[in-house]
């Protein structure tokens, strides 16, 4: 580089990025907002110290709540009534009758109290920061993840692409060959840890992001960093047949008036499965046209109440997950736009035997050669059903429930798969 020519700055770590705030303009929130919300929390918990309204906001105490509390008392909403430690950090507050007036229309128009949000554009300056896609994946690491299962070469040869391409997947094939498993063990692929926000504002408005059914925290030792974020694993959200067009939207609760984030959303920065795709209510087209906008230009738009479209991060490996025929689902214009496209067939007989033999030491039966073959000729090949690679772990547990009536050792009998087979399969 020539000396005259200046250095490119560069651009500032995830660290940086979320450094606690400094002042109330660094909080990204209109003074306005945390007002309300530090009045709301008082409000709702009856009396607090200056520190405990700071915990519960997850802001910090000096110079941004208590300005935010100054600017309650010069307003006569809240009075100080003693302290509970040193300095103004301990004072107690309490709200006062024009407070309680104010409290009561400001949770008219939402209910919300807890961390303060942040705003639309730091969300998706951190979700871009930490994107997924800047996970990779080794052959040696894919084979690693997916060592417990029996999965040939070439499934591994296209899961590896699909899975460091961080963008979409298409899983089919029949049932019953594991699928929901492939797709589990892919997310074990992504490592690491993601920041995620209690919620975000927007036009004054709050949604909720983390979800302790959708999140998984970890501890986070780092100083300094911005409270009204948690650190958690990637997530891996799956959801099904009761999936609608409504939940992949912002959803705002009609008594709190606070919204909940779709799925996607708390997804950003892992990965979202939709299970038995198909199987929805509503119609698989409708809903892959959903995915349109959000496949190509990794943008999603969500709806206010107020008619107003919200821009917000798309950075998730979305997944679909079918045991339908692709083709009666969608149509090639959709396919298309599936970065990578799986068939999960029925297994070889080869893999049939080893699913069979790590099922039988998993549940602790003998392995016996002899008793598979029979198993294999007189229920499989002369009944002209094809194997399916939940078949081993299903008919093993059939074994042993007839073995544990019968109050023998569950072993590999004839007599013992007889009844396993038919007590499994139905007769049509």
């Amino acid at each position: 580089m020539n000396a005259s020519t200046p250095s490119t700055p560069s651009a500032p770590s995830i660290i940086e990025l979320l450094y606690e705030p400094q002042s109330l303009a660094e909080t990204g929130l209109n003074p306005g907002f945390i007002n309300d919300l530090a009045l709301k929390t008082i409000y709702y918990s009856g009396q607090l110290s200056g520190l405990a309204v700071a915990n519960l906001l997850k802001l910090p105490f000096a110079n941004v709540v208590e300005r935010v509390l100054n600017a309650l008392i010069k307003e006569d909403f809240v009075a100080i009534i003693g302290s509970s430690g040193l300095g103004e950090r301990g004072y107690n507050y309490v709200i006062t009758q024009k407070g309680s007036a104010k409290a009561q229309e400001v949770i008219e128009r939402s209910q919300y109290f807890g961390p303060a949000p942040v705003s639309l554009e730091t969300y998706n300056q951190i979700a871009l920061a930490q994107t997924i896609g800047d996970v990779r994946f080794t052959k040696a690491q894919v084979r690693e993840a997916f060592s417990p299962l029996v999965v040939s070469d070439m499934m591994l040869r296209r899961i590896g692409p699909a899975a460091n391409s961080a963008r979409s997947i298409f899983l089919y094939g029949p049932p019953g060959n594991g699928k929901t498993v492939i797709a589990e063990t892919i997310a074990t692929l992504f490592k690491g840890c993601v920041y995620i926000p209690y919620a975000i504002e927007v036009d004054g408005q709050t949604i909720q992001i983390f979800d302790r059914l959708s999140h998984v925290p970890v501890e986070d030792t780092t100083p300094h960093l911005d409270a009204r974020w948690v650190m958690c694993k990637r997530p891996f959200i799956v959801t099904g047949g009761e999936l609608t067009l409504e939940s992949l939207d912002l959803i705002m609760d009609p008594i709190s008036k606070v919204y909940q984030a779709p799925h996607q959303m708390k997804s950003n920065g892992g990965m979202f499965l939709i299970d038995d795709f198909g199987r929805q209510l509503v119609q698989p087209r409708d809903l892959l046209n959903r995915w349109i906008v959000p496949l190509e230009k990794r943008i999603d738009f969500l709806t206010l109440h107020t008619g107003k479209k919200v821009e917000v991060v798309f950075d998730v490996l979305i997944a679909f997950s079918t045991n339908l025929n692709p083709t009666d689902l969608v149509d090639d214009a959709f396919l298309r736009r599936i970065r990578h496209k799986i068939p999960v067939p029925n297994p070889s007989w080869d893999e049939f035997k080893e699913i069979f033999k790590r099922m039988s030491v998993a549940r602790q039966i003998p392995y016996e050669e002899e008793m598979f073959k029979y198993l294999v000729l007189e229920h499989y090949i002369k009944a002209k059903r094809e194997p399916k690679a939940v078949h081993p772990r299903d008919l093993l547990d059939q074994i042993i429930d007839v073995a544990k009536y019968s109050q023998i050792e569950p072993t590999m009998t004839k007599e013992l798969i007889d009844a396993a087979v038919e007590a499994y399969f139905v007769k049509l």
